[in-house]
């Protein structure tokens, strides 16, 4: 049964309160205690992103700031579509390492082809924080999807944040982390011996790959003021002013805290599903649970804001 917004989304939990969305226009049928909703039109009936209007755009990004994570499904939409619906919320931003298509570069086709064992996203991570500004938000897209399998999952950052013991929240608070996209996308990283083209994808390994940043352990949402952790495997290589050892004990804790099950949700994906999540809340993590089968998805990112 879902939920018709009159009274305004109410946040999932763990949350600090959500900017409050326009009252009426969807229906929010959550995913999970912790994060995630289905959205409808209000009513229960599809929501065409094709033409969507300023109104509902507004209750998108507000679900979207309550949620961390939005569904919406029966969708019918090429790379053009994808594009316009994630100008929609922002600037959209290429990929520093993966090729788009030729009609909309910033769109990226994820694709895994039948015989590959190797699929993108397969590991928890936050959308490239190895950028000084990494994406506001993701939208993905689902061409084609295998008969079982390919599932995504999510971890909210907020209730992985607020789950800390208040001496480890402070101490989180006082500390930065260095972040580099070197064991992705480096020379002598993972995505090296995948490098040029793999199925219908570009990887583009770089030595750029290997520079470094800074960005705080605990990051405030610049919409909401509620605070999430900021550290992944992927991209996060040490705590700031630590010994080594020190740097990779905390990380340890950090890592799997912020992933543990009672903070995450799981989408099971159609062909025309969009999801749209937050990175400036969430991790993600593509499952890889498919081999033999195809997987085609059309992504973009919309610019975001140094983390702070």
């Amino acid at each position: 049964m879902s939920t018709t917004v009159s009274q305004g989304i109410q946040p999932a939990s763990g949350q600090s309160d959500p900017v409050q969305p326009r009252s009426g226009l969807l229906d929010v049928q959550p995913l999970a205690g912790a994060l995630g909703a289905e959205l409808r039109a209000a009513g229960g009936s599809p929501l065409d992103l094709n033409a969507l209007d300023d109104a509902h755009a507004v209750s998108i990004r507000e679900a979207l700031c309550a949620y961390h994570v939005v569904v919406i499904r029966d969708q019918h939409m090429d790379a053009s579509d994808v594009a316009r619906f994630g100008r929609r919320f922002g600037e959209l931003e290429r990929h520093p390492y993966l090729g788009g298509t030729a009609v909309e570069p910033e769109v990226v086709p994820v694709i895994k082809e039948p015989h590959e064992t190797v699929n993108f996203g397969g590991g928890w991570h936050s959308e490239m924080s190895f950028l000084e500004c990494p994406p506001m938000a993701t939208a993905l897209y689902a061409v084609e999807v295998p008969s079982f399998g390919g599932d995504t999952l999510f971890a909210n950052q907020q209730a992985a944040y607020l789950g800390l013991s208040d001496t480890m929240k402070r101490f989180a608070e006082s500390l930065s982390a260095v972040h580099s996209a070197a064991r992705q996308y480096g020379r002598g990283g993972d995505s090296d011996r995948h490098s040029g083209r793999r199925g219908s994808m570009t990887v583009n390994v770089s030595d750029d790959a290997h520079a470094k940043l800074t960005h705080p352990v605990v990051r405030t949402h610049p919409e909401t003021d509620a605070k999430a952790l900021y550290v992944n495997r992927a991209f996060t290589e040490a705590i700031t002013g630590m010994r080594r050892h020190e740097s990779k004990a905390l990380l340890e804790m950090l890592w799997s805290h912020a992933v543990d099950e009672q903070f995450t949700c799981r989408v099971r994906w159609e062909p025309g599903t969009v999801t749209m999540w937050d990175n400036r809340s969430v991790q993600h993590y593509a499952l890889n649970d498919y081999h033999g089968q195809r997987r085609h998805m059309l992504r973009v990112t919309i610019a975001g804001d140094r983390p702070r």
